[in-house]
């Protein structure tokens, strides 16, 4: 059986020691960046307060990245991962030149599947490729639980363009969070029998050294990472995608840490393994954009009155219990039908403003009293009705992506 007892406390023990790290910290102020970012895109975009504090969003995103480190450490133990001799130091500078022609190719996906593609077909550069592969499938596992777990917290409201040129409303779910995690790294030989006696069937993973694995001793060692979520919600509930990310991601993970398992026994997986780290990295990116297009869209214009995007936390519309689905239809007994005339109702009004609205999947029908102070907005982003000129850019391509882009324009023309 495998030692559960004794491994986790020495992974945990391990992992502490990334608290006296600069580098983790380093990782956690650039996450709170990204976070300040969010909640600038946020403010600019809608002209509405962030939802909470960058700073308790950056501490609740590191509590979920050591949870994440931890479930990481343990999978990287349990299957043998070694950092030593796998050639990882070259998956850093290929996802940077990636990323030059496409953002989303800085995940070690594409890197990984690079790196093992050109060693099987020129023998260079000197890569470990069951390892690689194994270390992206561990990290995307870690990543489909922590999207499964709060994916869908600080989801920013946005209008995008749908394929038929429609504006429409929907949601931007980005999230990131550090990583501190434990790796195996190989010693040397086991001169002397002591600490931590593995079962027989230990390592899944050959090791990137010569020897017999059963032979060499390993050392936990703490490695800091950065992982990042970006999807759209536009024809399902913010909750609802990041589970379905999540589902999508987990299986993509496990497919792709078998062939990596496999890889080592039969010379046709490891190309199988490699072209499957990008190609289904990219299906499931595709898979999920496929599927909020096919649906009809939640938040699109109701046949009266105005449809509800998203609510700030704790403004006159939340308490009026006002969410994100519903429909309001008068203002202070002003009948409002669009954006224009939702302004209109609201201009100059404080005080105490009557607000009715149909609530809910059912629609029933709420009126509520609340009090709007001087100078704070009621609260609420309406769906897009047509007249919106701002949409986001759903394009992720790098200064190469964007070069070829216009190059090829202008071929075209």
């Amino acid at each position: 059986m495998f030692p559960f007892s004794q491994i986790l406390p020495a992974i945990i023990a391990t992992l502490a020691t990334v608290f006296f790290d600069p580098l983790f910290w380093v990782v956690v102020l650039l996450v709170a960046l990204q976070y300040r970012r969010m909640a600038a895109a946020r403010r600019e975009f809608f002209g509405l307060p962030g939802t909470g504090g960058v700073w308790r969003d950056t501490l609740a995103a590191t509590g979920y990245g050591l949870l994440g480190g931890l479930l990481g450490s343990f999978l990287m133990v349990l299957i043998g991962l070694s950092l030593t001799g796998s050639g990882l130091i070259y998956l850093w500078p290929v996802a940077i030149l990636l990323m030059l022609i496409n953002a989303r190719f800085l995940c070690f996906a594409y890197a990984g599947g690079v790196l093992s593609l050109s060693n099987l077909i020129f023998g260079f550069p000197e890569v470990h490729i069951a390892q690689v592969l194994a270390l992206v499938a561990v990290l995307h596992l870690v990543e489909s639980a922590l999207i499964l777990a709060s994916g869908h917290l600080g989801a920013v409201p946005v209008y995008f363009k749908s394929p038929a040129g429609q504006v429409i409303g929907g949601f931007t779910l980005q999230r990131f969070w550090p990583i501190p995690i434990v790796a195996l790294a190989v010693v040397g030989p086991a001169a002397v029998q002591q600490g931590v006696a593995m079962p027989d069937w230990w390592p899944l993973l050959k090791p990137g050294v010569n020897g017999d694995a059963k032979d060499l001793v390993y050392a936990l060692i703490p490695v800091v990472a950065g992982l990042g979520y970006g999807d759209l919600a536009i024809s399902r509930s913010p909750g609802e995608k990041s589970r379905l990310s999540a589902l999508f991601l987990g299986a993509y993970s496990l497919c792709l840490l078998l062939l990596a398992v496999l890889s080592q026994y039969v010379h046709g997986m490891a190309f199988l393994a490699a072209l499957f780290s990008p190609l289904g990295h990219e299906m499931v990116i595709y898979i999920g954009k496929k599927v909020e297009f096919l649906r009809r869209p939640l938040f699109v214009p109701p046949p009266r009155g105005v449809g509800v995007l998203d609510v700030v936390p704790d403004s006159p519309a939340w308490r009026a219990g006002i969410r994100p689905g519903d429909v309001v239809l008068f203002l202070n007994q002003h009948q409002v039908n669009s954006r224009p005339e939702l302004e209109m109702a609201l201009a100059n009004v404080w005080g105490p403003v009557e607000v009715q609205f149909l609530h809910g999947p059912e629609r029933a029908f709420h009126r509520e009293v609340v009090f709007r102070a001087p100078g704070r907005p009621f609260g609420f982003v309406p769906v897009p009705d047509g007249s919106e000129e701002a949409v986001m850019d759903l394009s992720t391509a790098g200064p190469l992506g964007r070069w070829w882009q216009d190059f090829w324009r202008r071929i075209r023309r």
